[in-house]
């Protein structure tokens, strides 16, 4: 009987070899973009494209759509990923267990895209939903965390994913504009990029089965940072419907151009350069580019504090800026908030973000212990800050979670979905926590920064050491990717699986919060943000 059996499944592979898990070859997964032609590969139901252009530019200059190619182009792995500041040499063992990154390979033609999507030419108008890797703004890539992988949740959603590569750091913020029109782009290009990627989508989802009225903008840290940024950019309005920002919003004001400017002054003093010689920053070699970059940001900063001007919470750092012309507003500014007015918000973070860090090596510490860290970090507000987090958190126990809690990233969410929700006839706002805690390494690190991605992209599967893997996540993924598909389709993430998730605004502070169990509360935390006030 059992050789009858795999006889059968042979046969079915020879004569159905459309039933396999992957199917490849010269004609297969064909469709057009205004380029040329490309081919990628159906994995199961999902048909896969990776590294397609859709813009080139030359260095600091203003993205241009990419060059057409004869015949079809082979899209089936990852295209570059933009060059790193500091590249990778070496990573902490345990927390890149937690990660598994995949660095890919660098170059700075960089600005390709990925495509997931459960059919082509089909006539069908599927939701988009364009993904933006976080990073910052200095580093990431569209394959950097194998939660990125649009695979399952095109799947399950019957929706289209799409994921970009863009220039990052000096080599997308970099401001030339006092020195000739070709680069007076040149301060925001990395966020012109995405843009441009935006527009690819418009003239060429709809082959690849997507509508292209109906994309949601969604992304993660810098990801969500530069959602922000597209919701305040004029000239992207149009190009997106929705959007989802996940832990971005701890950057509310973007630098002036008279110190962008400034910046750039520096950059060409380290590379010994005159003001006539700027041209020749288009060929020097990278790695040269970026110290004097990097020695640049140190200068600049450390004027701004002698002159008593803020400077970020986490560093004077390579982003975007206000330009007056594609960036003009600051993001939470009246203007950036009308501009974006009438389209949907989904706002959150995780629990504990990057405090599962700083604190790790007191997960197992006795309340004493945490209760001197707390006096030292907060001297006579101690007893306020612990009163303050068992007031937003309950339901804790164990004596870390008193100093693991997040106070930086959630409280610019909470800024961002007052305000927008505040506008009268704006769209709607949902806000949400992410509690739930990873078991990994005896649930040292918590809800950490990316833990949510798993479960938004229904990639537990392929995310075990991040996520545990045990049916709680499962569960939970099922509810949260869920969500994140029923936003995009209806501006309203609502669905069966949740308890009853209302809009958000200032007076009811509805806050959906994701756990093993899902509740809508109130916010909770609000005393906690006195006392551990972020830099934003």
């Amino acid at each position: 009987m059992k050789k009858i059996t795999i006889c059968f499944l042979v046969a079915v592979y020879i004569f159905f070899p459309a039933m396999s898990q992957i199917q490849t070859g010269e004609n297969v997964a064909v469709t057009s973009t205004n380029s040329g032609k490309v081919r990628g590969y159906i994995h199961g139901s999902i048909y896969t494209y990776k590294g397609i252009p859709y813009a080139e530019s030359k260095r600091f200059e203003a993205p241009q759509k990419p060059k057409s190619w004869q015949g079809i182009r082979s899209s089936m792995t990852y295209g570059p990923v933009a060059p790193l500041m500091t590249p990778t040499t070496a990573v902490q063992d345990e927390s890149e267990f937690l990660f598994h990154h995949d660095w890919g390979y660098t170059n700075e033609n960089c600005q390709v895209l990925n495509v997931w999507t459960p059919g082509i030419n089909d006539g069908k108008k599927r939701p988009v939903l364009f993904w933006i890797h976080g990073g910052g703004y200095a580093a990431g890539s569209s394959q950097e965390l194998p939660s990125y992988d649009g695979e399952s949740l095109a799947k399950k959603g019957d929706v289209v994913v799409v994921s970009i590569n863009h220039r990052l750091n000096i080599l997308g913020f970099l401001d030339l504009s006092a020195y000739g029109e070709k680069y007076q782009h040149s301060a925001n290009a990395s966020i012109l990029d995405i843009k441009a990627a935006l527009e690819w989508v418009k003239e060429n989802i709809s082959n690849f089965g997507g509508d292209a009225g109906n994309v949601t903008i969604f992304g993660q840290s810098g990801g969500g940072a530069k959602v922000n940024n597209l919701l305040a950019m004029p000239s992207a309005k149009g190009l997106f419907h929705k959007a989802i920002n996940q832990s971005g919003a701890f950057r509310a004001n973007m630098l002036d151009k008279q110190t962008t400017q400034s910046i750039t002054v520096e950059v060409l003093k380290a590379l010994n350069l005159e003001a006539g010689d700027v041209d020749k920053l288009q060929t020097i070699p990278y790695a040269q580019l970026t110290e004097a970059g990097n020695k640049a940001l140190r200068v600049i900063a450390d004027k701004m504090k002698a002159e008593g001007k803020p400077v970020q919470g986490f560093g004077l750092s390579w982003g975007p800026s206000v330009d007056g012309t594609d960036l003009p507003f600051q993001l939470f500014s009246k203007e950036a908030f009308e501009l974006s007015k009438d389209i949907p918000l989904m706002i959150g973070t995780v629990k504990n973000e990057f405090a599962a860090f700083s604190t790790g090596a007191m997960n197992n510490a006795s309340m004493d212990q945490v209760k001197e860290y707390i006096k030292k970090q907060y001297g006579d507000k101690a007893d306020a800050y612990i009163a303050a987090v068992k007031k937003a958190y309950p339901e804790d126990t164990k004596p870390s979670d008193l100093i693991s809690v997040d106070a930086t990233f959630r409280p610019g969410a909470v800024s961002q979905a007052n305000e927008k929700s505040s506008l009268k006839g704006g769209a709607a706002v949902y806000m949400y926590l992410f509690d739930w805690q990873s078991p990994v390494m005896d649930g040292k690190y918590k809800a950490v920064h990316c833990m949510e991605l798993p479960f938004v992209f229904n990639n537990i599967h392929r995310c075990e050491e991040m996520t545990g893997g045990n049916k709680d996540a499962y569960a939970l993924a099922d509810k949260i990717s869920g969500a994140w598909i029923n936003f995009a389709r209806t501006g309203n993430p609502n669905h069966k699986g949740l308890p009853n998730w209302p809009a958000y605004n200032a007076a009811n502070t509805s806050t959906m919060h994701f756990n093993n169990k899902c509740e809508v509360k109130p916010q909770l935390d609000k005393d906690l943000f006195e006392i551990a006030r972020p830099m934003l």
